[in-house]
């Protein structure tokens, strides 16, 4: 497996042991891209800070809580509109976002006066809202402000309120992966356990690091309650604050994204003994599997069982219309650190496409280990890439799509390539059998968009067609279908509504009676342990 050095990094030889190819045969331990690094200076790295990592990612998908980062407004950035971690009461935490809006007189004099001023006013401004959450920054750390302190003394005010500090200014790691530690480790020590929430069931899971993009935790959260478990919290997507403080009573913790969010199961196992069970809920076979684990654990096989044959039934003829058409498609997989081992081998396996490169900006090596192992050979992997770095390997990869992030994403179209939303999707949730499906639609109107097949004309030198008229993608697609492909009538394109979620706030659940709580725990616990 030998290491790529990218021409526009000649100047930086430091950056060939981050980029590797994989080579027929090789071995993992023969070659593995450098990881979660202090960014080597003058590569012009495009990674989030460890604030970022805190904040956006882990904290503010918590849907009951005012978020407020002591530091210039310009650190609030990222809401709405490039996160789209949606909840069911309104969206509140993307629709307000709060920041104490230091200036240079604060970072001369100090803004802990500043920060009590804040928070006061919204409470104030938002009396529903008794929970708040306070980022520190840069600016903040810098000059010392006690957060805690200041923040006990409002709690003392105020016993109605409560409030979490999160201490991530944006040096404290390499990337916003330093930030998802520090917010993991800082919820457990303050704030777990100061909470006794009521069992409903025999069966009580966490289901961690999953922050409900568009849907994504109300998909999985829906067949859990199928399943008759108890989901007690989440962490952090559409999680409510106070059941987050209850997360020491689940028998189970389900982790979805390892991570961003291993660090709290890891604490859990050791200071509440509740054990950690990895899942995956993108593509029918890791999702099938995942949900045959969890009810494992419990003893409900059968109840797991009755969602994958209904849910496979349903939907798998519409992905294979669209596995056809994608069959032999190029992709880049360049999302978070997770996403490239989730979905590396599930959409070659389940959708045809051939990965040719994978990237992360704050993935550890363990991320790319997995990645990798999962790619085909000749797969381009990449630790932390800077643009120049990605526009050099779109022209020599040549894919049909990439996925990523917004950021170079656009760059992706300036080059006329086109890209999905790797972060906060194009039109998803795309979790569950149904998301799959979505994310196969959204790869094929992608790669088949008729617009995009004329942004490859240059206007300036080409000669433009005038015998050709109007086209839609399934012209474009099905032109060198075989006929038994292109008619076969066990095949058809998605069927489901434009929001596959608001169905689901409305679904009526069955009723399973709650017996010994705790049994079932014990029972299960040995299962796995044989």
């Amino acid at each position: 497996m030998p290491y790529h050095l990218f021409k526009c990094s000649e100047s930086i030889p430091e950056r060939e042991k981050h980029a590797v190819i994989k080579g027929e045969g090789e071995d993992l331990s023969d070659a593995l891209p450098l990881g979660y690094l202090n960014t080597i200076p003058g590569t012009l790295s495009e990674r989030g800070c460890a604030y970022c990592g805190a904040k956006h990612v882990i904290g503010t998908p918590m849907k009951d809580v005012i978020h407020l980062s002591h530091g210039p407004v310009g650190c609030t950035y990222d809401t709405w509109q490039t996160k789209r971690y949606i909840s069911d009461n309104d969206n509140f935490q993307l629709k307000y976002t709060f920041a104490t809006d230091m200036k240079e007189q604060h970072v001369v004099f100090g803004a802990e006066e500043q920060l009590r001023k804040s928070i006061k006013e919204a409470f104030a401004a938002f009396p529903d809202i008794k929970r708040m959450t306070i980022y520190q920054t840069c600016a903040s750390a810098l000059i010392g402000d006690d957060i805690e302190a200041l923040a006990n003394e409002i709690m003392d005010e105020m016993p109605d309120v409560d409030i979490f500090v999160c201490n991530s200014p944006g040096f404290g790691g390499p990337s916003q992966s330093g930030g998802h530690h520090k917010i993991n480790i800082a919820w457990v020590n303050q704030k777990v356990g100061t909470v006794e929430p009521e069992i409903k069931s025999d069966y009580v899971i966490n289901y961690v690091g999953e922050y409900n993009i568009q849907g994504d935790q109300e998909v999985m959260n829906d067949f859990f309650r199928r399943m008759g478990i108890q989901v007690l919290s989440t962490f952090t997507g559409n999680g409510s604050y106070d059941d987050l403080r209850g997360m020491h009573k689940a028998q189970l913790n389900v982790l979805e994204c390892a991570r961003s969010a291993e660090y709290i199961c890891n604490e859990l196992r050791v200071r509440y003994g509740i054990p950690r069970l990895d899942i995956d809920g993108f593509g029918f076979e890791p999702l099938s599997a995942s949900l045959r684990k969890v009810a494992t654990f419990f003893g409900i096989e059968d109840r797991a069982e009755a969602i994958i044959s209904e849910e496979t039934a349903r939907w798998k003829p519409e992905l294979e219309w669209y596995k056809a058409r994608l069959q032999g498609k190029k992709v880049c997989l360049w999302p978070g650190g997770s996403k490239l081992w989730h979905w590396a081998n599930a959409i070659h396996e389940e959708m045809g496409v051939e990965v040719v490169s994978v990237y992360t900006k704050f993935g550890h090596q363990g991320d790319m280990e997995k990645g990798i192992s999962r790619c085909e050979v000749g797969a381009l992997a990449i630790d932390d890439p800077n643009e120049l770095e990605g526009m050099e390997a779109m022209e020599t990869l040549k894919p049909d799509c990439i996925f990523t992030g917004k950021r170079p994403g656009e760059v992706a179209k300036k080059v006329r390539v086109p890209y999905l939303n790797a972060h906060a999707y194009h039109n998803g949730p795309w979790k569950g059998y149904e998301g799959w499906v979505r994310f196969a639609r959204d790869i094929y109107d992608a790669v088949y968009s008729p617009i995009h097949e004329l942004s490859l004309l240059d206007i300036s030198k080409d000669e433009i067609p005038t015998d050709k008229g109007f086209v839609t993608r399934q012209m474009l697609s099905d032109v060198n279908l075989p006929a038994e492909v292109r008619d076969d009538p066990n095949l058809r394109e998605y069927t489901g509504a434009i929001d596959s979620v608001a169905r689901l706030r409305e679904r009526e659940y069955p009723e399973f009676v709650l017996t010994e709580t705790g049994e079932a725990d014990a029972d299960a616990s040995l299962k796995i342990g044989a």
